[in-house]
C-alpha cells in the first residue's frame, strides 16, 4: 500500500480541470489531500475554497509537511513536475500523464534515482474487465485507504 491514511497529498495541477476533477474524487474518497501547486497561482483557494494553492511544490511541503505528490499537468510539463517534487523531497510521487516524451522521463529517471526515489508500476488491467468499469470506479481501485 503507497498511499494511506498518514499520506498528505498536493495536487500538482490542481487548478487545472483534470486536477479539479480529480481531486474532487480523491477529497470523496477520503484522501488527505493538504495542499495544491500551480505556479502563479500561490495565495489562492480551490475546491469550494477549501484547498491552498501554492505556487511550488517546495512552498507547499514547507507549510504542509506533504508527503505526497499526484501530478496532472500537460506532457511538457510533466518531467519538470516530477523533477520538482524530488528535489523537495517528496516521498511518493504519482505521475498519471499520457503522452510524456521518453527523453523527458530518461532525465526524471536519474534525477530521481539520484534521490532515492524510484518504483515505476504497471498496472495491468483486462480490456474487457476495464470497460465494465465507471470513471469513478477506476478512480477509487487507484487510491488506497
Amino acid at each position: 500500500i503507497l498511499v494511506n491514511k498518514n499520506s498528505k497529498v498536493i495536487v500538482q495541477g490542481i487548478t487545472g480541470a483534470e486536477g479539479e476533477f480529480h481531486t474532487k474524487q480523491m477529497l470523496e474518497y477520503g484522501t488527505n489531500i493538504v495542499g495544491g501547486v500551480t505556479p502563479g497561482k500561490g495565495g489562492q483557494k480551490t475546491i469550494d475554497e477549501t484547498i491552498n494553492v501554492y505556487n511550488s511544490v517546495e512552498e507547499s511541503v514547507i507549510d504542509t509537511d506533504a508527503n505526497t505528490s499526484i501530478i496532472f499537468v500537460p506532457p511538457p510539463f510533466a518531467a519538470d513536475a516530477i523533477i520538482e517534487s524530488s528535489y523537495a523531497g517528496i516521498d511518493l510521487i504519482v505521475c498519471i500523464t499520457e503522452g510524456v516524451p521518453i527523453q523527458d522521463m530518461v532525465k526524471v529517471k536519474q534525477v530521481v534515482e539520484m534521490n532515492g526515489i524510484i518504483t515505476p508500476i504497471k498496472e495491468v488491467v483486462d480490456e474487457d474487465l476495464s470497460s465494465d468499469f465507471k470513471r469513478s470506479d477506476k478512480i477509487k481501485l487507484n487510491q488506497l485507504e
